[in-house]
């Protein structure tokens, strides 16, 4: 895999350092295993899933751990089969992962579920009020209001 070069990037952008080792970061912990395979979509405006295909694990060999702007998945090996027979040959997958994934600010799990071998865990994305854009008077002609989100503009105060 050939690895991507950000310094001519790095010396034209001021403030983007977080991103660049956030894009470095991921490329050199995903060269090398690819298990559990998943997928991330997109559900809403703002909110996305991620899909793990975590055949053979039960929920209680499964651990999720959300810490801020990171999300670990981490599943434990088991040694023993659920009804205690003797397994003869092993083709399921039953080896232990770590999988992190980097969150966006103001991203928080809202839910987690695991059928069917796969482990559905939903995210939303909460930006609070005060970092919502907000119309801004110029020479205080206006009383300041927030930037409707529909676009209805009727419910604004208008400037004299």
């Amino acid at each position: 895999m050939s690895r991507f070069d950000f310094t001519p990037y790095r010396r034209s952008t001021v403030g983007f350092d977080r991103l660049f080792d956030l894009l470095e970061n991921q490329a050199r912990l995903n060269a090398g295993d690819n298990y559990p395979p998943f997928n991330i979509s997109r559900q809403g405006e703002d909110n996305y899933r991620i899909t793990l295909a975590v055949a053979g694990f039960r929920a209680a060999d499964i651990d999720i751990t959300a810490q801020q702007n990171l999300l670990v998945v981490q599943g434990k090996k088991r040694e023993e089969t659920a009804d205690g027979s003797e397994l003869i040959h092993v083709g399921i997958a039953n080896r232990g992962f770590d999988r992190r994934f980097e969150l966006a600010d103001f991203v928080r799990v809202e839910n987690a579920d695991l059928a069917d071998g796969l482990l559905t865990i939903d995210l939303v994305r909460e930006v609070p009020e005060a970092m919502k854009p907000k119309k801004i008077a110029i020479n205080g002609a206006a009383q300041l209001t927030a930037v409707p989100v529909d676009g209805d503009n009727k419910d604004q105060a208008s400037a004299a």
